[in-house]
């Protein structure tokens, strides 16, 4: 779209009928603004594709803010207890910081899945990473895509003109699928990642992965069902070892011939919760339930235990990931990637039992 023929300001404050600078306090986020005007002023830019003031344009005349924005899907508390999204993000930093280019962390909190609109509307950003998110649906994105702001995807979603740098999520999954395969286990459940961040729990019915928009949680359950066909899934509602442990007591405390003789999680921090509901539930590991998670971190409270994994190269992917932001910072489009992954056998899987 060209500057022509892209609305303005102006246009919006027309077709809402209010004063420009009515128009302007709305995107400044001013609370001087009746609720009512605010969203005649938003619905007028919705209706006529316009994504706020081009912040850059504004303050800057070489275009350039120096900041790369890293939306993160949850709290900002997430991004430092998830080992997966520091080393991720210091991949990031460690290609950019050189650079003189500041990464300026977008959390969303405990009722939404990413920063707001009105967030994104005013803030100068050269380029945007999906750090730890990446719904397919989701609404901030086609806003950036708007304001032509250059994104990286970090394993999802996977749009044609945003760059995509992930993992082999589902070979990965079903090498270690095969591995449990190996060793007579046939009665596998899956502890899944959030489907979507809106706090569900429980059994995935048709309906709710029909809803699924996580690309490698997606391909995470589709790598179990590649060799061992439909199995049991239980989502949790957030990447904790709480959430682990929870789903862990449901699907291990039952009766012998209805559990699982392996549990497969679909990340570490999921598989140590499920460790330690076998343990509370007086259930030898890997003799009585074999249990492996995805990622490869470091958990120090673990050993001796040493966790079956598939083990993702998470600094460098973030290193990738800055090496993408820096050529779409210097006007050139980056081919996407995807990473190599590898099973690490530990002490927690081993033959099925029998019976």
């Amino acid at each position: 779209m060209s500057d022509r023929t892209r609305p303005t300001l102006a246009t919006v404050a027309a077709r809402a009928e209010v004063a420009p600078s009515t128009a302007s306090l709305v995107f400044s986020g001013s609370e001087r603004v009746a609720p009512a005007t605010r969203d005649r002023v938003l619905a007028a830019a919705a209706e006529l594709g316009y994504a706020g003031p081009d912040p850059v344009a504004r303050s800057l005349r070489s275009r350039r803010s120096g900041v790369v924005g890293a939306v993160i899907g949850e709290r900002l508390a997430y991004a430092f207890r998830d080992p997966v999204a520091v080393q991720l993000l210091d991949g990031v930093t460690e290609v950019l910081s050189p650079l003189g280019v500041g990464l300026l962390l977008l959390p969303g909190d405990a009722d939404r899945h990413g920063p707001t609109l009105a967030q994104l509307a005013h803030v100068p950003l050269d380029a945007v990473v999906y750090a730890t998110c990446g719904l397919e649906d989701d609404p901030a994105l086609e806003h950036l895509r708007r304001r032509e702001v250059p994104i990286v995807a970090v394993d999802g979603p996977r749009v044609d003109d945003v760059v995509f740098v992930g993992i082999h999520d589902r070979p990965g999954t079903a090498e270690l699928t095969r591995h449990l395969a190996d060793l007579g286990h046939h009665r596998v459940a899956v502890v899944a990642l959030p489907l979507r961040l809106d706090g569900t729990r429980g059994p995935v019915t048709a309906e709710r992965r029909a809803r699924v928009h996580y690309l490698d949680v997606r391909e995470r359950m589709l790598g179990v069902e590649q060799v061992l066909g439909p199995v049991p899934v239980w989502e949790a509602a957030a990447n904790a070892v709480e959430e682990g442990e929870s789903a862990g007591r449901v699907l291990l405390d039952v009766p012998a011939a209805d559990r699982p003789t392996a549990v497969v999680a679909q990340s570490d921090i999921l598989a140590a919760g499920v460790l330690r509901a076998a343990e509370s539930l007086g259930l030898r590991v890997p003799e009585d339930v074999s249990v492996a998670g995805f990622d490869g971190v470091d958990l120090p409270w673990l050993p001796p235990v040493r966790l079956t994994t598939v083990v993702q190269p998470t600094t460098e992917k973030g290193r990738v990931v800055g090496r993408a932001v820096t050529e779409l910072l210097a006007g050139r489009r980056p081919a996407d990637a995807v990473l190599d992954v590898s099973l690490s056998v530990g002490t927690t899987t081993g033959p099925a039992r029998r019976g």
